[in-house]
C-alpha cells in the first residue's frame, strides 16, 4: 500500500514518531538525548537508527554519514531506514530531509526530496501474497509528514519519488510472483492493466499474431512451452514530445533452460528471469507522473523456456524478425533470441535511442558481481548519458566493451551467427549478438542486469527476491533525455 506523503512546517500533533537526521561528523539536534544515544553505541553511520523516549514523545535518530559523503543516494536509504524504524506506527514525521539539507550542499530540494520519498516507499515494501494471513508482514505506516518546508520544489520531488517508487515496487512484485502463477498471458494481462491507470497505450500480441509478425526467436524459445507467448508494447506519448526512447525487456517468466537443462540448484530463482521486462514494465508506469517530456516505446516478450517435446533442439537455426539467422547450440541462452526479435521491432519505428535490461548472463555476474549491472553500447555519447542516469538513480553500472575482433567467436557455420561464444566472454559474446538487431545509426545501450535484479539478502532498501533494478534509471533516462 502506497503511503500518504504530505509537507508541513512542523510536525504534526497526530505524528506518533519523529525521524531526525544525525551526521556522524556534527553536532546532534538539540531534541535528542545525546549522552543516551552515545551510551547505546550510536555512530550515525548512513543507514542506522535507533528510537529512543524523549520529553516531546518517540524520536528516531536517523543515520546520515559524514556531512562531506553526503549523496541523493544518501537521502534514499535515510528515508528507507526511517521507513523501517517507524514500520509499526500508522503516523509519522520526519525533518530528515531539513536535517541533511541544512549539513550540506550540492543537492538540491526537488532531487534530495524525490529520494527521500523512494526511501520512504521502498523501504516498506513487502510481498507475502502467497504467505497465509497468520503469517502476513505487519507493516502499520501508512502516514509520512516531510517537516521542515512546503515548497512547490519539495512537494513535486515527492510526486516524482513516489510515482517512480512504485514503479520499481511494480516491477519486485512482478519479479517475485512465481513463474507458474505469472505465465506469459497473465503477465501480459497485469501490464495491459497497469497501462490503463498509467495514461499508456497496449498493444498485445497472442502466438497467432506473433507468428504473422515473424518473431522466430520468440516463437523458438516458446516451442518446449505448453503455454502460448505474448508480445507488449506500451506507448507514452506526451504532447509536443521532441524525441523517442526505445526501452526493451526480457520476459522469460520461467528459465528451466530447455532441452540444456539448468541444473536443480540453478533453476531455484529462475522466475526472475523476466526482471528486464518487469523494470521496463516499471518504468513505463511512471513516465506519466514523473512528467517525462520525451515519447517513449516499450517492447516486451514474454515467454518460458520450458523442455516440452517439440522444444528447441541444439543445432536448430532461427529466423528473426529481421531475417537475420541464429543456429542454437544452447538453448539456455534464450534470452537473446527473444530479445532479437524485440530489437528488430524496435528498429523498425526509428527512435533516436534505444535501452534494452535483461537478465542476460552469469559471466557478467562474474566480472561485476550481484550489486552492478554491465553497460555496453555502440555509441559512446549515449552510454555516457545512460551511465550519468544511472548514477543519479543510484544504481550502478560499468561499461563493458564490445570487441570486434570477438564475432569471429559467434560465427556459424550454417547461419549467420550461433547463439553462444565459447567459455571466455560470455557477456560480451551476448551483447555483440544482440547489436546485430540493432537499426543501423540508431544508439543503442545494453544493461546487462543479471546480478542486480535480484538478491539473496536484505539491506536497507531492498528485501529478499525482486529488487526492481533499472526502474529508475530508465525514468531518469527519459527524465533528462531531452
Amino acid at each position: 500500500m502506497a503511503l500518504t506523503i504530505t509537507t508541513a512546517r512542523s510536525a504534526p500533533a497526530a505524528s506518533k514518531i519523529l525521524g531526525v537526521g544525525v551526521f556522524s561528523d556534527k553536532d546532534r539536534p538539540s531534541d535528542l538525548p545525546s549522552a543516551l544515544l552515545d551510551s547505546r553505541g550510536f555512530d550515525a553511520k548512513l543507514g542506522k537508527t535507533m528510537i529512543v523516549e524523549t520529553d516531546s514523545g518517540i524520536v528516531a535518530a536517523v543515520g546520515l554519514g559524514e556531512s562531506s559523503e553526503l549523496t541523493a543516494q544518501s537521502l534514499r536509504i535515510a528515508g528507507a531506514s526511517f521507513a523501517r524504524a517507524a514500520r509499526r506506527h500508522k503516523v509519522a514525521a520526519t525533518s530528515v530531509l531539513a536535517d541533511a539539507l541544512a549539513g550540506t550542499e550540492g543537492i538540491d530540494q526537488a532531487t534530495a526530496a524525490q529520494c527521500l520519498a523512494e526511501g520512504l516507499e521502498l523501504g516498506g515494501y513487502t510481498f507475502d501474497t502467497h504467505k497465509s494471513k497468520a503469517n502476513k508482514t505487519r507493516y502499520d505506516l501508512s502516514k509520512v509528514t516531510v517537516v521542515g518546508s512546503t515548497a512547490a520544489a519539495v512537494k513535486g520531488g515527492i510526486e516524482i519519488g513516489q510515482a517512480v517508487a512504485a514503479g520499481q515496487m511494480l516491477a519486485r512484485t512482478y519479479v517475485n510472483e512465481p513463474g507458474g502463477t505469472l505465465t506469459p498471458p497473465e503477465f501480459a494481462k497485469r501490464v495491459q492493466a497497469m497501462a490503463k491507470t498509467a495514461g499508456l497505450t497496449c498493444k498485445v500480441m497472442d502466438l497467432a499474431a506473433i507468428k504473422k509478425a515473424k518473431l522466430g526467436g520468440l516463437l523458438g524459445v516458446n516451442q518446449g512451452s505448453t503455454i502460448h507467448p505474448r508480445f507488449v508494447e506500451l506507448t507514452y506519448s506526451p504532447p509536443k514530445a521532441k524525441a523517442t526512447l526505445a526501452f526493451v525487456g526480457k520476459g522469460i517468466t520461467f528459465d528451466a533452460g530447455g532441452l540444456s537443462i539448468k541444473t536443480g540448484t540453478g533453476m531455484m530463482t529462475m522466475k526472475c528471469d523476466m526482471g528486464g521486462a518487469a523494470a521496463v514494465a516499471g518504468a513505463m508506469s511512471a513516465l506519466k507522473a514523473a512528467k517525462v517530456p520525451v515519447r517513449v516505446r516499450a517492447y516486451i516478450p514474454m515467454t518460458d523456456n520450458m523442455l516440452g517435446g517439440n522444444a528447441t533442439r541444439p543445432g536448430d537455426v532461427l529466423k528473426i524478425r529481421n531475417g537475420k539467422t541464429i543456429e542454437v547450440l544452447n538453448t539456455d541462452a534464450e534470452g537473446r533470441l527473444v530479445l532479437a526479435d524485440a530489437l528488430s521491432l524496435a528498429s523498425e519505428a526509428k527512435p533516436d535511442a534505444i535501452v534494452d535490461l535483461a537478465t542476460l548472463t552469469g559471466a557478467c555476474m562474474v566480472a561485476l558481481g550481484p550489486k552492478i549491472a554491465g553497460l555496453m553500447s555502440n555509441d559512446d555519447d549515449f552510454a555516457a548519458k545512460v551511465a550519468a542516469a544511472a548514477e543519479g538513480a543510484g544504481e550502478k553500472v560499468w561499461r563493458l566493451p564490445l570487441p570486434v575482433e570477438y564475432k569471429s567467436m559467434v560465427e556459424s557455420p550454417v547461419a549467420d551467427m550461433k547463439n553462444i561464444g565459447g567459455p571466455h566472454g560470455g557477456a560480451l559474446t551476448a551483447g555483440l549478438i544482440l547489436q546485430e538487431f540493432v537499426g543501423e545509426g540508431i544508439p543503442w545501450v545494453h544493461l546487462d542486469i543479471a546480478g542486480p535484479a535480484f538478491t539473496e539478502s536484505a539491506d536497507v532498501e531492498t528485501r529478499k527476491g525482486g529488487t526492481g533494478f533499472g526502474v529508475r534509471t530508465l525514468v531518469e533516462l527519459a527524465r533528462t533525455y531531452a
